[in-house]
């Protein structure tokens, strides 16, 4: 149990950092379009870059924050029954709602992504726009990076589950770094 309890605990590490580096990524975001806003209606002055940059922050804020957002309960729950339920119901719920949904979700997203990304790597694919970024292919891959960190953290959260149900309820202390349930 010691081992799922480090497994879990290192996940939710991995993905605490990625989460607070997508977080700065908002700021970046928002100062951006600031800059965009006042180029374009202040100066008439526009850059196609510039515009792209804002769009891939935002999809890449999504796809890295993903993983953090489940790590701290924020993804969207029907939770009629199980906001009131015991514990030992949550984490059967939980279990069974990433070994059932998530995890094959995730895996075929990665599936799918797999192929997309491989040839936009190999063709160092660029934007359609003239004066667009050039690194389209680093933005499709973020696709396999929202995989493999939500999918680990669908790991962490079937292993959370797993030591519940297990009676391993003290597993997590408040020092752990254990996100908020």
């Amino acid at each position: 149990m010691r081992a799922i309890k480090r497994l879990v605990l290192a996940i939710e590490g991995l993905n605490e950092v990625a989460g607070r580096a997508a977080a700065w990524l908002t700021l970046a975001m928002v100062l951006i379009t600031f800059v965009v806003v006042v180029l374009r209606y202040v100066f008439s002055i526009g850059f196609v870059w510039l515009q792209e940059s804002y769009v891939w922050l935002h999809g890449i804020v999504f796809m890295v924050g993903a993983g953090y957002t489940l790590a701290h309960d924020g993804h969207v729950r029907v939770d009629i029954f199980y906001r009131e339920a015991p514990p030992r119901t949550k984490a059967a719920v939980d279990l069974v709602g990433a070994v059932l949904l998530l995890l094959p979700f995730v895996i075929m997203i990665g599936w799918v992504a797999w192929p997309y990304v491989v040839v936009s790597w190999l063709r160092l694919e660029g934007s359609r726009e003239a004066g667009g970024l050039p690194g389209v292919f680093l933005l499709k891959s973020v696709l396999l990076l929202f995989c493999v960190l939500l999918g680990l953290q669908g790991l962490a959260m079937a292993g959370r589950a797993i030591l519940t149900l297990a009676g391993c309820d003290g597993a997590f202390g408040a020092r752990d770094g254990a996100p908020d349930r």
